[in-house]
């Protein structure tokens, strides 16, 4: 004789598990109510006072080999989740800066120049820092990389 689902009043539902002993749905509904709570619960996610996304900026300074700032290099920026890239032509004192990014995203950032490349960076979505100081050496060429 199979067994099947049985219900008996307000109880879980219970199947057997083949061995003759019941199993009770309760655990994985608990696990699945739970679940849904912690992905829409608002307090889990970075916000401001007014629920908004507290936004992050990285900045730094292009530097060569010598640890002189580079002009006119260009800075990428990659949002992991959308694939799309910004960029960013350093200042004359080698600063670049990028603002208004969504903290729960992950980036990749690395300068170009005259056929250096320094290492890409990652920016983690886990990095709770609002302001990222993030330097960038020009060290290897750009095929290398």
């Amino acid at each position: 004789m199979t067994s099947s689902p049985r219900f008996s009043g307000a109880r879980s539902p219970v199947v057997s598990r083949g061995n003759g002993r019941p199993r009770s749905f309760r655990p994985l509904l608990v696990l699945a109510i739970t679940a849904l709570w912690f992905s829409t619960c608002p307090g889990l996610h970075a916000q401001d006072q007014n629920g908004q996304p507290e936004l992050r900026t990285v900045h730094g300074t292009v530097i060569d080999r010598n640890e002189n700032a580079v002009g006119s290099g260009v800075v990428y920026l990659e949002n992991m989740k959308t694939q799309t890239v910004k960029t960013y032509i350093t200042r004359a004192d080698g600063l670049y800066r990028f603002s208004g990014l969504d903290p729960n995203v992950d980036y990749q950032l690395h300068a170009e120049h005259d056929g250096l490349t320094s290492s890409s960076h990652t920016i983690s979505s886990y990095d709770s820092r609002r302001d990222i100081d993030l330097p960038l050496k020009l060290s290897h060429q750009k095929n290398e990389r």
